[in-house]
């Protein structure tokens, strides 16, 4: 099975209310068994949401507590972020997932650049960290 970024198959579930949808990406896919899923959703957080950023550091800095996940009207979120990260993880053991297609970028979903503070650095976002830490490799879209 592949945990796939539910907005990257054309649900509109993004901060903004609005999709990303990858034709290329849903096109591949097509005969394969997918789990579309959306860490911010499962961790409480509505759509549309307020634009959210990791204040330092990466996701493995916010899942071991030296970094907070910060809404751009200074809403802490990280509890939320750690909720949907450990509600995806239940999904990745009951659907036996081994790859990941994520989506670029995102404070939960990011591989290789995520925005701190509303700059885009190097780093994985919060539920890419946990996937890496489960063996998965996520490819980034």
């Amino acid at each position: 099975m592949i945990l796939v970024s539910a907005c990257l198959l054309g649900l509109n579930c993004r901060f903004n209310g609005r999709s990303k949808a990858t034709e290329s990406l849903i096109s591949s896919l097509k005969n394969t068994h997918t789990v579309p899923f959306c860490p911010e959703q499962l961790g409480g957080l509505p759509t549309p949401r307020y634009r959210a950023w990791i204040t330092h550091g990466d996701g493995m800095d916010v899942l071991e507590g030296r970094a907070r996940v910060i809404n751009e009207v200074g809403a802490d979120v990280t509890s939320q972020f750690i909720k949907g990260t450990a509600e995806t993880e239940k999904l990745v053991t009951l659907f036996n997932i081994k790859k990941a297609y994520l989506k670029s970028k995102s404070p939960s979903c990011g591989v290789g650049k995520i925005y701190r503070n509303k700059k885009l650095v190097t780093g994985n976002g919060v539920c890419a960290t946990m996937l890496i830490q489960k063996n998965i490799k996520p490819i980034s879209v």
